[in-house]
């Protein structure tokens, strides 16, 4: 115990922490003059190594604290700045025009939903939307019918790009094509961090983000062989359009907002409570039919999610 003790008197700095900002000569004049004057133990000297390694490793990391708040003072400034400030155009969006839509289940009528639509910020998804809703584009949402029921929102089917539908809408001259919404889609995309889709935002669907790339195949035409490109599902045509119970951040990637729900979230709340096909997708036999492209398997997953009742808009327009 004298022993130990007399060491450790006879080397106080090893307990203080360093003053300068390079301290390695000091480190030489308190332990290895020591070692000189005295027999030590093993423990000893370990105490004593350990604690030059944390002078030094201390000292270091003084000196370079010091060094980046000296060159750089502003850059964590400017980088907090630009993080903290979002985009005022993106949060405080200001509803032009009110639409309504009508909703039944199974015949029964449910409530009324009245959305703000955004007219100065998405002024085409804004027209595409309030035209169907009117029926100034030849064909309405009326009669029509809710395909999907998932947690976070639910999906509306909108039109088609075929039959009945598609004529009427071309006698009116209305273009059901998608290309104008995906431009603004991607405007608003890279103006807008964050999520979008908030809760009660109505959004329009302008692409299929799950879509697979195109596949190749040899076909023959006119005694010729040739590569052609077999189209895999369709792209949405900017008719269908979700209302998001929660916020749904999985809808960015796809979904156009252009309004949110002003008045009637408990109708929206009423159609998700709706039971619906559970998914399947987890099943090995799901996977085997996919995997080797049975049709069955293909039908199927077109039916994950869709409602057991039939949940349509009897009646919608605009408001003003």
């Amino acid at each position: 115990m004298l022993q130990n003790l007399k060491f450790l008197q006879s080397t106080p700095q090893l307990l203080q922490p360093p003053t300068s900002a390079a301290p390695l000569p000091q480190l030489h004049s308190t332990c290895f003059p020591i070692l000189k004057q005295f027999k030590i133990s093993r423990r000893e000297l370990t105490i004593c190594s350990n604690s030059s390694l944390l002078l030094l490793l201390g000292s270091q990391a003084l000196e370079s604290k010091a060094k980046a708040e000296e060159s750089s003072p502003n850059d964590n400034q400017q980088k907090e700045e630009n993080v903290a400030t979002p985009n005022p155009n993106c949060s405080n969006k200001v509803p032009t025009k009110r639409a309504f839509l009508d909703i039944a289940i199974d015949g029964e009528p449910v409530g009324r939903l009245v959305i703000g639509l955004y007219g100065d910020d998405v002024p085409v998804g804004t027209a595409r939307f309030g035209s169907i809703v009117s029926g100034a584009a030849g064909i309405s949402y009326r009669r029509k019918e809710f395909v999907k029921i998932m947690p976070n929102y639910v999906q509306h089917g909108g039109l088609r790009s075929y039959g009945v539908d598609a004529e009427l809408a071309k006698r009116s001259g209305s273009n059901l094509a998608v290309e104008n919404l995906r431009e603004e889609w991607e405007r608003e995309y890279e103006k807008c961090p964050g999520v979008k889709n908030l809760a009660g935002t109505v959004s329009i669907l302008v692409r299929d983000p799950s879509k697979p790339p195109p596949k190749l195949k040899l076909v023959a035409r006119k005694g010729k062989l040739e590569i052609d490109e077999e189209e895999i599902g369709t792209d949405p045509n900017g008719t269908e359009f979700v209302i998001s119970i929660m916020d749904s951040p999985e809808l960015d990637a796809s979904a156009l907002v252009i309004g949110r729900v002003l008045d009637g979230m408990e109708v929206v709340k009423r159609i998700g409570q709706v039971k619906t096909v559970q998914e399947n997708t987890a099943s090995p036999y799901f996977r085997v039919a996919k995997l080797i492209g049975d049709k069955r398997a293909v039908v199927a997953e077109r039916g994950f999610n869709r409602p057991y009742a039939k949940v349509v808009i009897n009646n919608c327009g605009l408001m003003d």
